[in-house]
């Protein structure tokens, strides 16, 4: 029987966000940072791997936990992980780069880069030492932030940072509290962040030795800090920065200032001449057709992520947020296309995602794969949790499901393959009865039922006017108080 994978592509317990993708041999590796589920900060538990053959996206599984915060020196000061990037060395072992950070990002700018090494992709990785000069000492040149390594044919490069826009402000040189902002945030003096050319914020990139700590070539800046008059201004670096080589191009893929978009840049060098190429994914589909950050069909947050070929199609792995918060993200994949030209289109995000086409209308599936979920005005999240009423992905004990469905509620997912007059069963709970309409992408009114109020998990069959093919299903809910959606059944 065949088996099929939807968005989040991990099982709905599991909080990887971060995603680098890697192929090591014949399996995908997707490393990240490790959230708890309903966490109260960042990256709260240890490095987890999980993988899947790179011609079965169907059977991913768990290799366990990689790596522990306590076995760096430098925690428990700083006891959270940020997002890690592995990379196979010219001696064919495998090496973990890393942040550590407190609470809510706090110290994660400090520095330095932390590496541990293992003989295999998914074993027990040792902590080996942090990125340091000739000398030995720490390299903390610029802000060491999100590393991400290339082996370039041997050279290897590793690249990192972060960027606000302090500097760029008009007034900053006449509010003092913005430079004081700076040296708190980064850990920096003032004379280092005043004597910086440019400044100590930006997208950088040096080469290691083959030691893989030590570095043999200066840090150098690949893309412009200051991105008024660039093709950078609309979308400007933030962090999460991610290298690839698409034959021989170079992809900087990274998160933009905006929050909630992975976009990439483009060069035929490592180091210098980036030009910006657009937004290859949105956690809240802003940027899609034109869509207008006011329109976002989630709660957007950060963002995190990269691309990979998996046998003779592209992906792009990124992460989601649940709980009403920043702090429990979960992977998602799409598939895009890199064209002719190099540049690769903004994908819709989807509940099918690594699945071969869309979902049969067959069995049962999480009402919590849904792509899309809005009341029409939803937040954007970066490193907090919400207090307002809106739906979200939520737990109780072992389920997941989506709550706070109210009035003007919008459930979206993307795509299921119908057959003609199919019969669609919501497991649902809800403290009064309600109305629940389904629309198709043309928005075409494909369903419409009353169904009761129900103080515990019930079950409503509602019968479909649709056409046999692929389609998207919004269910939209009016005249709802609070309604939760466990489950969504087809027959």
């Amino acid at each position: 029987m065949p088996k099929y994978v939807y968005n989040p592509f991990l099982p709905l317990y599991e909080y990887i966000p971060d995603g680098e993708p890697h192929v090591f041999g014949d399996r995908v590796y997707l490393y990240g940072s490790h959230d708890k589920e309903g966490g109260e900060t960042f990256c709260m538990l240890d490095y987890t791997v999980w993988s899947a053959p790179i011609h079965d996206l169907t059977d991913w599984r768990c290799e366990g936990t990689i790596y522990r915060a306590q076995q760096d020196p430098g925690y428990p000061e700083r006891k959270y992980m940020y997002a890690p990037d592995v990379v196979q060395g010219n001696d064919g072992r495998y090496y973990l780069y890393y942040c550590l950070s407190g609470d809510f990002g706090v110290g994660g700018y400090h520095g330095p880069i932390s590496v541990a090494v293992c003989d295999t992709p998914a074993g027990t990785y040792e902590y080996l030492g942090f990125v340091r000069w000739q000398d030995g000492s720490p390299m903390r040149r610029y802000v060491c932030f999100d590393p991400a390594v290339l082996n370039d044919n041997g050279a290897i490069r590793l690249y990192y940072g972060t960027q606000y826009d302090y500097e760029e402000r008009e007034d900053f040189a006449q509010r003092p509290e913005l430079l004081q902002s700076e040296m708190d945030m980064f850990g920096k003096s003032a004379e280092e962040i005043l004597g910086t050319p440019e400044s100590v914020m930006g997208a950088n990139m040096l080469v290691l030795e083959d030691d893989m700590l030590t570095v043999k070539s200066d840090p150098v800046r690949i893309i412009p800090y200051k991105v008024k008059g660039t093709d950078f201004e609309e979308h400007p670096f933030f962090e999460a920065a991610s290298m690839r080589k698409v034959g021989e191009k170079y992809y900087f893929i990274y998160s933009s200032q905006k929050n909630h978009e992975l976009c990439y840049a483009t060069s035929d060098y490592p180091d210098r001449d980036f030009r910006y190429g657009g937004t290859i994914v949105s956690n809240g589909d802003v940027g899609f057709q034109g869509r207008a950050e006011a329109d976002r069909l989630n709660m957007t947050g950060t963002t995190h992520g990269s691309i990979v070929q998996l046998g003779t199609e592209w992906y792009v792995f990124y992460h989601r947020l649940t709980h009403k918060s920043d702090y429990s993200r979960q992977a998602c994949a799409e598939r895009i296309e890199i064209l002719p030209d190099g540049s690769i289109p903004q994908v819709q995000i989807t509940s099918c995602g690594l699945n071969k086409g869309a979902l049969p209308a067959k069995g049962t599936y999480p009402a919590a794969i849904a792509c899309c979920i809005t009341n029409g005005h939803m937040p954007h999240s970066s490193n907090h949790a919400c207090q307002e009423k809106f739906p979200h992905v939520t737990h109780e004990g072992n389920i997941r499901f989506v709550t706070e469905i109210s009035d003007g509620t919008m459930l979206g997912y993307r795509y299921f393959a119908l057959e003609e007059n199919v019969i669609l069963q919501l497991t649902y709970k809800s403290a009064a009865e309600f109305t629940v309409k389904i629309k198709d992408e043309t928005g075409r009114v494909v369903s419409m039922s009353k169904l009761p109020a129900a103080k515990e998990w019930s079950k409503a069959a509602l019968s479909m006017i649709e056409d046999a093919g692929e389609h998207a299903l919004y269910l939209y809910f009016d005249e709802t108080e609070d309604a939760s959606l466990l489950e969504l059944t087809f027959s």
